[in-house]
């Protein structure tokens, strides 16, 4: 077994999110009410890198199962341009591992000041963000050492899961994240899916896949930059099409990110077309009996987490420490 710092945070995720939903249940059903009565007609989402990848899955989410339109910031808007934006009736969902990042903070403020209901989803409750934000829904992940983000990352896709599941009182969804963390256990001790042999030879590749997949489909590409030194670039399968899909021509390294739901016909017709012209493929998916289908993101990143990493030290690189990266970026 490894012994890497990022392999040890990230199977700490099951455990830690079985922690997560039972103390963030009371929490998450008085939000849900406070949501409710403040009725906004939009849902404002601050982030930068992971946090930011964690606002797509939330825009997707939000918008299939509440029907409310998600956009997501441009922090230099308020940071750099000094523009303030009308937000007096939006959510506002700031996300953020340290809650310290200057350009967030500035956002969060701004925010808050125009009359947003602003929520920080936040690891470090005693951050400036924490103390900033109306309500706090607690990440919980505890410390995480290693420069790549997994359990946060993971902690706050099961965070948002769980507050539309208040939201929007969805039973189901309640249950199906009583079973998440043993699914995810199971995740740990499944056998890879990405293999060295696939990355190792890589300078470039798509990461390919559609709605809630194209959502971790970011973060996936992060991780291949980040640990691997891959170049990877994230698309919609639908929007590969507009143009981007003629570099398969020169067989173009192809990720495909599986999601068993609603997308599941139209991205594997694409799937489909891109293995007809040429591209070399490789398919993540989860492969867990039953498990329900907003879940599914969080097993392909569980398992994609642990593969990375490996896939990393077999390269030579120290997935812990990638060269030129801090925990805590600092922006204007």
């Amino acid at each position: 077994m490894t012994s890497s710092i990022m392999a040890r945070e990230a199977a700490e995720a099951p455990n830690i999110i079985a922690q997560q939903l039972q103390h963030n249940a009371e929490i998450c059903q008085q939000l849900a009410v406070k949501i409710k009565t403040f009725n906004p007609s939009l849902v404002y989402i601050v982030g930068r890198g992971s946090s930011d990848h964690a606002g797509v899955f939330a825009k997707y989410l939000i918008e299939v199962e509440l029907g409310i339109p998600v956009s997501s910031s441009a922090p230099s808007v308020n940071s750099i341009f000094k523009q303030n934006l009308k937000l007096n009736n939006a959510l506002v969902l700031i996300i953020s591992q340290s809650g310290r990042s200057h350009d967030i903070l500035a956002q969060a403020k701004s925010a808050k000041e125009s009359g947003a209901l602003t929520v920080a989803l936040v690891n470090d409750t005693t951050s400036p963000l924490a103390e900033l934000a109306d309500v706090v829904l607690p990440l919980l992940a505890g410390q995480e050492l290693a420069v790549a983000a997994t359990k946060s990352y993971l902690a706050t896709l099961s965070a948002i899961l769980q507050l539309v599941a208040y939201w929007k009182d969805d039973t189901e969804l309640k249950t199906a994240l009583s079973a998440l963390p043993n699914a995810l256990a199971q995740v740990v001790q499944q056998a890879p899916q990405l293999s060295t042999e696939f990355v190792a030879s890589l300078a470039h590749c798509v990461v390919l896949g559609r709605g809630f997949g194209y959502a971790i489909s970011r973060e996936i590409a992060l991780k291949l930059k980040e640990v691997c030194a891959v170049h990877a670039e994230a698309f919609s399968s639908a929007e590969f099409l507009h143009g981007p899909v003629t570099l398969v021509e020169k067989h173009l390294a192809v990720v495909d990110v599986f999601v068993a739901d609603e997308t599941t016909e139209a991205h594997n017709s694409m799937i489909k077309d891109v293995g007809r012209r040429g591209a070399h493929l490789i398919q993540l998916s989860a492969d867990i009996a039953g498990l329900h289908r907003r879940c599914m993101p969080l097993a392909i990143l569980q398992r994609f987490y642990l593969d990375v990493e490996q896939i990393a030290l077999n390269m030579g690189f120290d997935p812990d420490k990638p060269v030129g990266l801090k925990k805590v970026t600092q922006t204007l």
